[in-house]
């Protein structure tokens, strides 16, 4: 089942292009027609691109790897910005910073100076500086959470990118394919859909079509961080299962040696029985004769006073 329908494309004005004297002859296979010198995105074409996008980020997201959104354009920032961050993927809506990925350590390095100067606030190294320092310290803090605090988290390289303009953020598009990165993205009529791994072919000049594609986008990897987390709850309940059982099977052993102590008991209580019946009997005998002893002597002394 897809994951828009037509009418919701349609309603959104996904299927508007570019100019007809500004199209990418490349984006000819998801043209579906020209009308008053602009070109018409073919809508089902759309649809099926969409939901292999889709497929393939929510698997990403499902082996708990990371996917980073990038979209500087004005119409983009604040869309992006506030979908991305309730699934907590990292993302770029500033200028984006050249060698991001190609010299991402650099990066990773002005990230911990951020850090950094957190911890200064925090363990009172601030009150030590004077007033102008402080202020030239907090200046860079500000320029820095501006530029990367959205990527804080980011402690390695991205599995995926995805690309809301592919012709503004060609910077972008070229580390990724330097870095054999997949790239996902947003392609309009003006833009080149064979240097992205996925192109989804859409307007990306209207902030509906782009709140709905990265809605959609967004809810797979919602899915798939929801499937992952439950795999790890059943992972970990069959591990207590195991310990259980494990816990069981050393019991056992103690219970079967419990077992043949009583055995051993009852044996021991039987052969007493046994003894004790045998002492009985000799001892009724032993009565028996010399209750007859007795009976003899007493004849015989009455016969010797007879």
């Amino acid at each position: 089942m897809p994951r828009t329908t037509f009418e919701e494309l349609l309603n959104a004005g996904v299927h508007f292009g570019h100019l007809k004297r500004k199209w990418n002859p490349n984006m000819a296979p998801y043209i579906f027609m020209e009308r008053n010198g602009i070109h018409i995105i073919d809508l089902q074409k759309t649809i099926v691109k969409l939901d292999e996008a889709a497929a393939a980020m929510k698997q990403i997201a499902k082996s708990g790897r990371k996917i980073l959104f990038v979209a500087t354009k004005k119409q983009a920032k604040d869309i992006v910005s506030e979908r991305v961050k309730q699934i907590n993927m990292p993302y770029v809506t500033e200028r984006w910073p050249g060698g991001m990925l190609t010299n991402f350590p650099t990066i990773r390095k002005a990230v911990k100076k951020m850090a950094s100067i957190d911890k200064m606030a925090t363990d009172g190294t601030f009150s030590t500086l004077s007033k102008r320092e402080r202020l030239q310290i907090t200046r860079q803090r500000a320029k820095l959470e501006k530029n990367l605090g959205s990527i804080a988290d980011l402690t390695r390289l991205p599995a995926a990118l995805f690309v809301v303009d592919v012709g503004k953020e060609y910077i972008a598009v070229r580390e990724s394919i330097r870095l054999s990165i997949p790239v996902f993205a947003m392609v309009d009529t003006n833009s080149d859909p064979n240097i992205v791994d996925f192109p989804v072919p859409a307007n990306d000049d209207a902030s509906k079509s782009i709140s709905l594609i990265i809605n959609v986008v967004c809810t797979a990897i919602e899915e798939g961080l929801n499937e992952r987390k439950l795999e790890k709850e059943k992972e970990v309940s069959l591990k207590e299962k195991k310990g259980e059982m494990k816990e069981e099977l050393e019991e056992e052993p103690e219970e079967v040696e419990e077992e043949g102590e009583f055995e051993e008991e009852e044996a021991d209580e039987e052969i007493a029985e046994e003894d004790y019946e045998e002492s009985s009997e000799k001892l009724v005998e032993e009565i028996i004769e010399i209750k007859k002893t007795t009976a003899r002597k007493t004849i015989s002394k009455k016969s010797d006073e007879v």
